[in-house]
């Protein structure tokens, strides 16, 4: 694993430099979080692709401003992406970086073959408790908000300590963050999407249900469905095996 600084862009890579004859899994973060969230995944599937989980811009290494519209992280990723050509590149999002990874797939079709859209929707919109508790305090923000975002049978007290350590640290970022989620609505564009997409959804989700990936799976043609079974919002720290095994066997599907 190797940590890295280009193009203003803090980087997580599995292998450096990218290897041209490999896929490329190109890991985008949720909401206030950052790369760290996906070091389980970085780490695991450098094996079979090239990894890199990125931070988007304002997010813990990576410079600039943050953004509040899912339209302009989708701008500055495919500039990274096309800067630096990376080769067959396979985005991979989760909730917020769902939406940035749909975005792309709609706006930058031609730079995608496949994608992995985790825990996100078509539409985002972010319950106004959220936006309350970061104002009034975000520390106290974090820590909640593993409580309502894993499942039950979830280690909270583990999860717990892996968000500090992943989360962005100011509450104006956050507060960025689920501003774009809340504007983001993608409803009529989705079925436009022609890359190989696997929808992956947790059982028990209650930040974004799995109705919300089923409808995505439901309108992008020829699309797959994975079940994440005793996991909520976070199953790629909740449930990290058994999510590096579907996008595996993903992967492996997809590549000739």
């Amino acid at each position: 694993m190797e940590k890295l600084i280009i193009e203003d862009f803090g980087i997580l890579a599995g292998n450096w430099p990218l290897a041209p004859e490999k896929p490329t899994l190109i890991f985008i973060h949720g909401a206030a979080l950052s790369k760290g969230f996906w070091a389980a995944q970085a780490e695991d599937l450098s094996d079979i692709a090239n990894t890199i989980a990125i931070d988007l811009p304002g997010h813990m290494d990576s410079t600039g401003p943050a953004c509040d519209r899912i339209s302009d992280c989708a701008a500055a990723v495919a500039h990274l992406i096309e800067k630096i050509q990376v080769p067959k590149p396979i985005i991979c999002g989760l909730s917020m970086g769902g939406a940035v990874a749909q975005e792309l797939l709609i706006t930058k079709p031609e730079l995608f073959t496949a994608a992995i859209l985790m825990h996100t929707g078509a539409r985002l919109k972010v319950f106004p408790f959220i936006f309350e508790s970061i104002e009034k305090d975000y520390s106290q923000y974090l820590d909640l908000a593993v409580d309502f975002s894993v499942s039950k049978k979830s280690d909270k007290a583990q999860l717990k300590e892996i968000m500090k350590a992943v989360a962005v640290t100011k509450a104006d970022v956050a507060l960025k963050d689920f501003t774009a989620c809340d504007q983001f609505d993608v409803m009529a564009q989705v079925g436009e999407v022609k890359a190989k997409v696997l929808v992956v959804v947790g059982a028990d989700d209650n930040i974004t249900p799995p109705k919300y990936g089923k409808y995505l799976h439901q309108h992008i043609s020829g699309s797959e469905l994975a079940v994440i079974t005793d996991a909520g919002h976070l199953s790629p720290i909740e449930k990290p095996e058994e999510v590096n095994r579907v996008l595996r066997n993903f992967i492996k599907k997809i590549t000739p």
